[in-house]
């Protein structure tokens, strides 16, 4: 992994995916996951508590406070492997997005996404699915799954994702009024 990486590295994995509340899309090479997620400080330092470097370096990087945010998961997975490669975090407060390294060292690279320049980010998020993941899994070493992926089925699968993304997010933001 020569290449230039962007925002924060950690040597820890991400919070995985609560099975429970993630609906699953299958899509040839990748499955597609789309999750509400509510962060809170608590639910990290439980899920790290058992491994003291990686509960370490969780609470040395976190914002004071801590991390709290919420909103929709988007997780893309390898079909054959389970690995998640990539996941964009559309929250609230601090959206952005995980390259989720499949190698022996755990890395997960998190970029801060700028609302700021871009807008929201969830179409972003939908058109990196579109048309970047060639261009993504590689960097996260998910490039044997680039020959594989069938654009047209991913299409059809995001197509039924972003529906029920911007629902889940329009709810979200209602039930705060």
């Amino acid at each position: 992994m020569s290449e230039q990486r962007i925002g924060v590295v950690y040597n820890i994995p991400p919070e995985p995916p609560k099975e429970a509340n993630t609906r699953w899309f299958p899509a040839g090479a990748i499955t597609i996951g789309l999750e509400y997620r509510d962060l809170d400080p608590q639910s990290l330092e439980e899920l790290y508590k058992d491994n003291p470097a990686h509960l370490k370096e969780m609470l040395e990087k976190a914002p004071e406070g801590g991390f709290t945010d919420e909103g929709v998961s988007i997780h893309v997975r390898g079909t054959d492997d389970g690995h998640e490669y990539l996941r964009f975090d559309v929250f609230e407060g601090e959206p952005h997005y995980h390259y989720v390294y499949n190698s022996p060292e755990i890395m997960n690279n998190v970029v801060v996404f700028d609302t700021l320049a871009h807008g929201d980010m969830m179409p972003f998020a939908f058109h990196c699915l579109r048309h970047r993941l060639a261009e993504m899994l590689p960097r996260a070493l998910g490039g044997h799954l680039v020959d594989q992926l069938d654009e047209t089925l991913i299409n059809k699968v995001v197509d039924e994702v972003q529906v029920l993304a911007v629902k889940a997010q329009a709810d979200m933001r209602s039930a705060r009024v």
